[in-house]
């Protein structure tokens, strides 16, 4: 039986815009060093696949209240290589915008960064969605999606050319006939398209994996080709089951159609557990979140610069059909939700009334009832968090994997450390007792530990007729098994 692939989705302050003010959360980026390293050997203790940084390539004041995590972080490659010298056997997924990158510095980075960890690198690749990015590099204005894809593509290709520039054994260090390495191994890429030109061979030994494990994430028609044809995980935003199952589903057919074996292509979705070790307890952690988020109260103060216009109570009733014979009975956030109010909601208002009872066991009129501020923090405040007890949420991992509609997830911690050591303290053991997940590393690389398969060198595989020039291998020769 296959078992859960799980990884951390490390986000230093929390996941959740207002976890940052939680008490005993850790708050200051300056600070992030600690709470990086002993979050990634609290998930290596627990048996991991890895922990996963992403990026984002500007700030501004808009963020504090979106995403204050992205405010100010410490750069994904950089931090994975911190953490290449602290921990031994989990892996680090570094997330880098091939908008803006250039392809031999990445290349060099990332090899160095395999064979500095052994064998644990892996490498998101993303096309950037902030337009502020763009004058952070020199540019004008952010590349359209189809340049950007078009550049993506070739970024891969332009990656594992350079990765490849010394095949196998090309490392010859023979001291007695003072040969350091076969120039007939060493390969030039001489890449030109649309968008890149790189001439290589790449200043780096091969990496310990071969490849540096590829991960992309996206929806559109652009993300799931390169999906298909070039990553080895695949990211998927959360929605509903039958969605997911249909998704992957149609990833894997993409992937058979190029040529690929469906076992090769991995598919992860992301979740924010709210987990404590009964429902009543996640439900009053996630309470206290949502008293933490601010609002506009409609008082004469003014607003800080960039906080939101969605946060009252005129543009939730707005967005929901509240009449203005309604609003006019001075309504607080408070308040609770009665059953004639509710009634009056149009579809996103009772789309709303659901997402808050599934997550809160809040109930119109009920022993717990529903306020606006529960809506309008649910409604403005997209991270899709799961509360529950510990069974909830091992139940909801179980029930999406058994499903087939993923082959693991990216576990966000709401706040930071308490949320993601209630995870694995509490879920991960239950996971493991359930036979989903192992809690032990099967292999020294990431690419063993997630079940793919080292690639074949692709200047090996064109290059089979020169002397000295055999054919890739699936496994690392006796030279590259002395540098992990």
């Amino acid at each position: 039986m296959s078992t859960l692939i799980l990884g951390a989705m490390f986000r230093a302050i929390g996941a959740y815009p207002s976890g940052w003010r939680s008490p005993g959360a850790h708050s200051n980026p300056l600070e992030d060093p600690a709470v990086i390293r002993d979050g990634a050997l609290a998930a290596e203790r627990a048996g991991l696949h890895y922990i996963f940084f992403g990026d984002w390539l500007a700030t501004g004041p808009d963020l504090e209240y979106r995403d204050p995590y992205l405010v100010a972080r410490i750069e994904p490659l950089t931090a994975a290589t911190f953490l290449a010298g602290i921990t031994t056997r989990i892996g680090l997924i570094a997330t880098v915008n091939s908008t803006y990158a250039d392809p031999y510095s990445i290349a060099r980075a990332t090899a160095s960064a395999d064979i500095l960890s052994g064998g644990r690198l892996g490498l998101n690749l993303v096309t950037g969605a902030e337009p502020r990015a763009a004058g952070n590099h020199g540019r004008d204005a952010h590349l359209p999606n189809e340049d950007r894809y078009n550049r993506a593509e070739e970024f891969v290709e332009v990656l594992r050319s350079l990765w490849d520039s010394f095949e196998d054994g090309a490392i010859l260090a023979d001291k007695e006939n003072g040969r350091f390495f076969d120039p007939v191994k060493l390969h030039s890429t001489d890449f030109s398209g649309s968008q890149l030109s790189v001439t290589g061979p790449l200043n780096a030994a091969r990496p310990v994996q071969g490849h540096v494990p590829i991960v992309h994430a996206g929806t559109s028609a652009r993300s799931r080709q390169l999906v298909s044809e070039a990553a080895d995980l695949a990211l998927v935003a959360g929605g509903k089951l039958e969605d997911i199952v249909a998704l992957r589903g149609e990833l894997r057919a993409r992937a058979v159609a190029a040529g690929r074996d469906v076992d090769q292509l991995k598919v992860i979705t992301p979740i924010a557990p709210i987990v404590a070790p009964t429902r009543e307890e996640a439900w009053d952690i996630f309470d206290g979140l949502i008293q933490l988020i601010p609002l506009d109260d409609g008082s004469q103060i003014p607003l800080p610069v960039g906080f939101p216009t969605n946060r009252s109570l005129a543009a939730f009733a707005e967005s929901v059909g509240i009449t203005e014979a309604v609003l006019a009975g001075d309504l607080a956030f408070d308040d609770t939700v009665t059953a004639s109010v509710a009634a009056s909601f149009n579809e996103e208002g009772q789309r709303l009334l659901q997402v808050v009872t599934a997550r809160t066991g809040r109930v119109v009129d009920g022993q717990r009832p529903i306020t606006f501020r529960h809506l309008i923090v649910n409604q403005v405040v997209t991270t899709q968090v799961l509360v529950g007890s510990t069974n909830d949420i091992a139940d909801h991992l179980e029930r999406w994997f058994t499903a087939g509609a993923v082959d693991g997830f990216n576990i966000l911690a709401p706040i930071q450390p308490t949320q993601f050591t209630a995870f694995l303290e509490l879920v991960v053991p239950e996971l493991v007792r359930r036979g989903l997940f192992t809690g032990e590393y099967s292999g020294t690389t990431l690419r063993e530990n997630l079940g793919l398969r080292r690639p074949a060198n692709v200047h090996a595989a064109t290059a089979s007729d020169l002397p000295h020039s055999p054919q890739g291998s699936d496994t690392p020769s006796a030279d590259a098994a002395t540098k992990t």
